[in-house]
């Protein structure tokens, strides 16, 4: 039986970006049409496993999956929010946050309903823990999504604001068609996701920024309801295959903040991942389930940064703390602001053909 559908349509995502579905087709749930998932296998009496996170649920007939999207239909696996986001804007794609890919270009950034983890502090917990029947969408097959980010000069499109493996068959199938009209894809991600999906989306994928959300097993399972081991592995596979990656690490005071914990985060950065991974240390306001706790103090944001650079780690920033010096991008080797930012706006970008016009100094990033 189809649940009474709370309506709810992002609009306020960012300053500045602007919704698009208003002017296309709102679905009724008895319009969805599902598409059979990927990564999954036949069980017995019509059970399936899906195999694309590692929560690997087993999902018997009529049921879904703990992201909720995930719909075995007499057997079949079915991903139910495929072409039908909750969320359309155009961003900069800063706010992905991604500071070394293309700075001060716009990003055509989409999410559907749905993720696999249950962050308490999930600043969009309104769509990301929905059911896809609570929440207003809009009808936005591949073609369309490729179309709109042409129309609007984008040179990306980003997957958002949600987990965006949650809808892996929807962004795969809107990554070639992207890739072959001279769209880069750059994706926002929680990194829990199994290797082989993973490795086959790679190809198609320019730039990842993903949530290193803290450095301990405990957090990761009372907190968010995944672990740690996973997405560090899934780090290592962004990184083996190319795309250029960045890191955000939400800080929240009294959970994740310490100073052991930051350091031997950024000690596995700089030894497994390398010292030019960029990293965005985020400030936590209170939210979801985290009402109670204070947002973080400049101070701790401040330290983790110090700590970072003192580890060897060479592209830090500040993050939520809008006019913040370390908003901006430093060259390692001459100090001097080679990217000026306030906020999502570039005011200045001094790099040429990837280098510090100042020193000369290679700066490592996608910046064509």
């Amino acid at each position: 039986m189809l649940l009474n559908r709370r309506v709810f349509l992002k609009t306020s995502l960012a300053a500045g970006s602007y919704l698009l579905g208003s002017t296309l087709p709102i679905l009724n749930a008895q319009t969805i049409n599902p598409k059979e998932a990927l990564h999954y296998i036949p069980l017995a009496n019509s059970s399936v496993q899906c195999q694309r996170c590692p929560h690997s649920c087993v999902i018997t007939k009529g049921e879904r999956g703990f992201c909720r999207v995930r719909e075995n239909n007499d057997g079949k696996l079915y991903n139910i929010v495929y072409g039908k986001p909750c969320a359309v804007h155009v961003d900069p794609i800063e706010k992905k946050p991604l500071f070394h890919v293309l700075p001060g270009t716009m990003s055509f950034s989409i999410a559907t309903v749905g993720c696999n983890l249950t962050c308490k502090f999930c600043q969009n917990w309104q769509i990301s823990q929905a059911s896809p029947e609570n929440v207003q969408t809009v009808e936005m097959p591949p073609e369309l999504i490729v179309s709109k980010a042409l129309k609007t000069k984008c040179k990306t499109i980003a997957y958002t604001y949600t987990e965006a493996s949650v809808f892996y068959e929807y962004m795969l199938d809107i990554a070639k068609i992207a890739q072959d009209n001279d769209i880069k894809n750059v994706i926002h991600s929680n990194g829990f996701i199994n290797p082989k999906p993973l490795k086959e989306l790679c190809p198609y994928i320019t730039a990842m920024n993903v949530d290193l959300k803290g450095f301990s097993e405990n957090y990761y399972n009372e907190i968010c309801s995944g672990n740690l081991k996973t997405v560090l592995n899934s780090l290592c596979t962004i990184k083996e295959q190319g795309v250029w990656l960045e890191l955000t690490n939400l800080l929240i005071p009294t959970l994740n903040d310490s100073t052991k914990k930051i350091k031997e985060m950024c000690s596995w950065i700089k030894n497994n991942l390398g010292n030019d991974v960029p990293i965005h240390f985020s400030r936590f306001f209170p939210t979801y389930k985290l009402t109670t706790l204070p947002p973080t103090p400049v101070s701790t944001l401040e330290n983790a940064r110090n700590i970072a650079l003192d580890v060897g780690l060479k592209f830090v920033y500040i993050g939520n703390l809008p006019g913040h010096a370390a908003e901006n991008t430093y060259c390692p080797h001459c100090n001097n602001v080679i990217i000026k930012r306030s906020g999502y706006t570039v005011l200045e970008n001094t790099i040429n053909n990837g280098n510090c016009t100042i020193c000369g100094n290679s700066i490592q990033g996608v910046w064509t």
